[in-house]
């Protein structure tokens, strides 16, 4: 049953609908970029978050210069006794934060690697209140200028969907992402299934929903149909490994079935039971995500089921 704030929210852009398809469908898409609050809501969030909060005081922070505001990265230096070094870009999804990603974060610094969590715009200690994916790719890339190359990137939910657009080149104004490999985690492969849930969600009828897609373009300068990760898989040389539940009720495992037989580049982990927000601390990922981006030779297949 829709909750009161979003029966009120239809209502709204019901009566918009008849005076201005144009305006609502406008104002739907400065909505659906708005991010919602930093306070963790509940007393497990409270708890994760300061427990991750501890963690990150070993870590400096780095300040990005962006188009529109700034992007918080916090640097943790590689754990000099371990053996081989790389270097490690960390991206959270919506509503999220470094904080709820340390578990994950410091999983793959015991491989010695060096790692960097990114707070994208409008989230965490970056500026902001609002976040598209083209912002959000301007921050991973930012995050490169900045570190250097990436050995190796992890993305869970919305922050899986901008590495692999920064690592497509959608937004032709901005440079290439280049990772040396990428693992996705409870993301969605098809922004433009997320766009439409959206629309369906506030009600938008059609001519809304054409002037929401149209404002999209004229923002972030691609097409809805175009923000795709598996297209960008087909044609970018790099292992992707790609982890979903298939309980995952925010992103359907559809979103990770996509990318089933896309190219031999292409692995998949189901990690069935976790959902989507337990799965980036449950240890079996946090291990198989680790050996992926650091080992040479990636996972062995004990760790990962692959599908052909």
């Amino acid at each position: 049953m829709p909750s009161f704030p979003l029966k009120v929210t239809r209502l709204a852009f019901a009566q918009l609908e008849k005076l201005s398809p144009t305006m609502a469908g406008r104002i739907a898409f400065e909505l659906f970029c708005r991010t919602p609050s930093r306070r963790p809501k509940g007393a497990k969030a409270k708890q994760v978050f300061f427990n991750g909060r501890n963690r990150l005081r070993q870590a400096s922070t780095v300040r990005l210069a962006l188009t529109r505001g700034m992007a918080a990265a916090h640097h943790l230096p590689a754990d000099l006794r371990a053996g081989e070094k790389k270097r490690i870009l960390v991206v959270h999804g919506w509503g999220s934060r470094a904080e709820y990603l340390t578990d994950l974060a410091l999983g793959i610094r015991q491989t010695g690697a060096e790692v960097v969590v990114l707070d994208l715009p409008g989230h965490g200690a970056s500026s902001g209140r609002r976040l598209d994916l083209k912002i959000a790719a301007e921050a991973i890339i930012a995050a490169e200028r900045h570190f250097g190359r990436f050995d190796g990137v992890v993305g869970h939910s919305f922050g899986g969907a901008a590495v692999m657009m920064a690592a497509g080149r959608v937004f032709p104004d901005l440079r290439q992402f280049q990772p040396g490999r990428i693992a996705l985690i409870g993301s969605p492969s098809s922004m433009g299934e997320v766009f439409h849930g959206f629309a369906a969600m506030v009600g938008l009828g059609h001519g809304s929903i054409g002037a929401m897609r149209g404002r999209a373009m004229e923002l972030v300068g691609a097409r809805v149909e175009d923000l795709d990760g598996v297209g960008v898989a087909r044609r970018i040389d790099r292992p992707l490994l790609v982890v979903h539940a298939e309980d995952d009720k925010e992103v359907n495992v559809g979103h990770a079935q996509r990318y089933i037989g896309v190219s031999p580049h292409v692995r998949h982990l189901w990690a069935n039971g976790h959902g989507h927000r337990r799965i980036v601390s449950a240890p079996e990922v946090i291990q198989a995500v680790a050996s992926f981006l650091t080992e040479a030779d990636g996972l062995s297949r004990s760790d990962v089921r692959a599908v052909s």
